[in-house]
């Protein structure tokens, strides 16, 4: 049995044992997943998310719990056990999904005007990211925040001119950023 228990452990770093014990355990395997399993390509997927789960388990398995090919079958029975869980969890979604009233055309023309409305402010957004973190911050607390320049320079612990320089090129910075147009929205 030591002989199983080390050959087993052996798939999880040898690939020449990894690829006899596959070969030996395949055809139990496409069986056991196939008898639960309608889908021949999920069968396939399912199949080799066996094995790959018995790589990662390898060094765990404890011969006193059974044979090799038991071992193999708890995992298959785990695996396929996920799978149905993950199929009910989504035919749930679909059903809450479905009951909804779908959008009619004037819905979907409003948010249509609303995302080509927001496209400025996304441009905006992408062009403050793109500042240096001690620019946008001063930003931030200037235009966000709302408070004066001399203030914004004492919480970020600057001179009010050297805030009051660094907030313009910030300014014209983002503009220039926001004047050019994005090619990809183009």
């Amino acid at each position: 049995m030591d002989h199983d228990a080390s050959a087993v452990r052996a798939i999880g770093t040898d690939p020449a044992a990894f690829e006899a014990f596959y070969r030996e355990h395949l055809p139990a395997i496409r069986r056991f997943v196939a008898r639960r399993v309608s889908d021949p390509h999920l069968a396939a997927d399912l199949t080799s998310d066996v094995f790959l789960a018995a790589i990662d388990a390898a060094g765990s398995y404890k011969p006193d719990r059974g044979v090799p090919a038991a071992w193999l079958h708890g995992i298959a029975r785990r695996v396929v056990a996920s799978e149905v869980r993950r199929q009910a969890t989504e035919r749930r979604a679909t059903r809450r999904a479905g009951a909804r009233r779908l959008l009619d055309a004037d819905s979907l023309a409003r948010i249509e005007e609303r995302i080509d409305a927001e496209r400025e402010l996304r441009s905006l957004y992408r062009a403050i990211a793109d500042l240096p973190d001690r620019d946008r911050a001063l930003l931030e607390l200037v235009a966000v925040d709302g408070l004066e320049v001399a203030d914004a320079a004492a919480a970020l612990g600057i001179k009010p001119g050297t805030a009051r320089v660094r907030l313009h090129r910030a300014r014209r910075r983002v503009q220039a950023d926001v004047l050019l147009p994005n090619p990809l929205e183009a």
